[in-house]
């Protein structure tokens, strides 16, 4: 039951717990009003997460570093190995996404999860982590996707190097049509996702296919195709493998982004717990048809690292296929799955941006937060996003090996967001996923969870890591140093800001009355309440 005004306000978190509440009274027990329209399922979730993945490009974009890593053995096993990895973190985090089903995501768990003073601080600073993970990962698609078109062009001008501020200009084109799809389409968007996901699966097929029959330059033996390790490129030794792992790692890096739109699908406590936990084992199964082909048919390695622009896809699609025109042929597949991807991740960042602004926690919220009714979209978040990775991009301009550090520190931001509500969780004996309606076996559950733990501890070292050895300036990884950088200004802004009680959720409590007796199972969040009586 739910009255404005002086009427007490009164929810049973049963019903929160069970599934009878509707979506607006389940959204208002967190703290929160309806906005958006709930235009999507669990497969336009299910899609979205694939389309996000974006298996050909994540995989294949930073192909390099598996070259790097060893070649056929890091990626087959490492292939392998990420099934088990991704898959403790997504469960993890899916249990904790039923329980709380909102766009606000980890920063919003970490304090429903945490105790003592200092859990607003702690949410404050998760908050700003995760904001900058969504903003950067989205930067290294759009990014990413500016650097294989250049590459593809050197199919047929072998030659030919995009200058910084050509790559820059194909950048900003990518993220003004990735804009004007996500502002005005945007009941469109979940039939875009299903495309997507279609024109995946049909590329990846058409990939295996080709490589496998075509084989310009040879086909390798089972056991070379599954074990040929080579740590001669790296200068890394034995921790050679490691440095393979990155591709696969990078895939599966955002799978967590798609609970951003906990307020977009219907029966989200359900349904956005299923597409997390799916997506990795599909996009698994997939990737065994998209990478044994490579491996079997992979060019000499040392080769494969002269690739144009440091791409090596075009160039071993080039290369298998033998002709310049099969290899445009197979590039064009992975750009169109690319740019599906450009699209539903700038999606899934609008809508973190729109959440974190609607809590107050970063300068000009009321902007930010508003939501046009034409539209159904947050088109302030979704320009901030945009005119944010303008000016990232900006960086490449002066230094490379600064610019790639704002792309790697996109997986790190995003694991560390995952795994701050992860450990809480454990901490505290898993006391709160318990109540969730979507919910692993105990045992289940604390195992993944330390999984998921040492997994996210790994990653945030790995991409630390140069590719090879030794390193100079324009090599050099500088990734922890920005993460820890951001860290530092989000502690800033809270002691400067949100410390001193301005921020507008310190008050608006006072607008919508709870019950709190009714509500032991969820928390008084301080940053939650801001619009939910508004």
């Amino acid at each position: 039951m739910a009255t404005e005004g002086s009427v007490k306000i009164v929810y049973d978190e049963k019903s929160l717990n069970d599934g009878s509440a509707d979506e607006p009274e389940m959204l208002a027990v967190l703290g929160y009003k309806q906005e958006l329209k709930r235009n999507r399922s669990l497969y336009t979730l299910l899609f979205q997460s694939i389309a996000i993945a974006a298996l050909p490009f994540g995989e294949g974009g930073p192909l390099l570093s598996a070259v790097y890593g060893g070649g056929q053995l890091s990626i087959f096993v490492g292939w392998i190995m990420i099934l088990f990895l991704a898959s403790s973190v997504a469960l993890s985090l899916a249990e904790i996404a039923s329980r709380y089903p909102t766009s606000a995501g980890p920063y919003y768990w970490s304090y429903q999860l945490a105790d003592g003073s200092s859990r607003t601080l702690l949410s404050f600073i998760n908050g700003w982590v995760w904001l900058i993970g969504n903003w950067t990962i989205t930067l290294s698609v759009n990014f990413g996707l500016a650097s294989l078109i250049t590459a593809t062009a050197a199919i047929y001008h072998p030659d030919f190097t995009a200058e910084p501020w050509q790559l820059l200009l194909i950048f900003y084109a990518i993220l003004l049509v990735s804009f004007v799809i996500c502002a005005f389409g945007n009941r469109f968007l979940p039939m875009v996702d299903i495309i997507c996901a279609g024109w995946t699966a049909v590329s990846i097929f058409i990939i295996f296919i080709a490589l496998s029959a075509k084989a310009a330059s040879g086909r390798h033996s089972a056991s070379y195709t599954l074990g040929n390790y080579d740590t001669s490129l790296s200068g890394w030794g034995g921790f050679t493998f490691c440095i393979g792992l990155l591709p696969a790692a990078y895939t599966f890096s955002a799978i967590g982004m798609i609970s951003a739109m906990a307020e977009e699908v219907h029966d989200p406590t359900i349904k956005v717990p299923q597409a997390m936990a799916y997506s990795v084992p599909v996009l698994w199964s997939f990737g065994l048809f998209f990478v044994i082909p490579i491996c079997a048919t992979l060019p000499p390695l040392l080769d494969i690292t002269e690739a144009p622009g440091a791409q090596a896809l075009p160039y071993i699609f080039h290369t298998v296929m033998g002709t310049p025109g099969g290899g445009l042929g197979l590039m064009f597949l992975v750009l169109v799955v690319t740019l599906f991807c450009s699209i539903s991740i700038t999606v899934a960042a609008s809508r973190t941006t729109w959440a974190f602004a609607r809590d107050d926690a970063m300068p000009l919220s009321s902007l930010w937060s508003k939501v046009n009714r034409g539209l159904g979209v947050p088109v302030w978040a979704l320009l901030l996003v945009t005119v944010v990775q303008m000016l990232l991009g900006l960086i490449n301009l002066g230094s490379t090996s600064a610019f790639t550090a704002f792309v790697s520190v996109g997986v790190q931001a995003l694991q560390v967001s995952y795994g701050i509500p992860i450990a809480l969780s454990l901490f505290h004996k898993r006391t709160q996923v318990s109540q969730a309606r979507w919910k692993l076996p105990s045992i289940v559950g604390i195992v993944s969870n330390v999984v998921a733990l040492c997994w996210i501890v790994f990653e945030v070292v790995l991409f630390s890591m140069p590719t090879a050895l030794p390193v100079d300036q324009t090599t050099m990884n500088y990734a922890s140093v920005v993460l820890m950088g951001f860290m530092a200004i989000a502690a800033a802004w809270y002691i400067i800001y949100a410390r001193k009680g301005k921020l507008a959720y310190r008050s608006s409590a006072r607008r919508y009355r709870f019950n709190t007796s009714q509500l032991t199972g969820v928390p008084r969040h301080p940053m939650a309440y801001r619009q939910a009586g508004s």
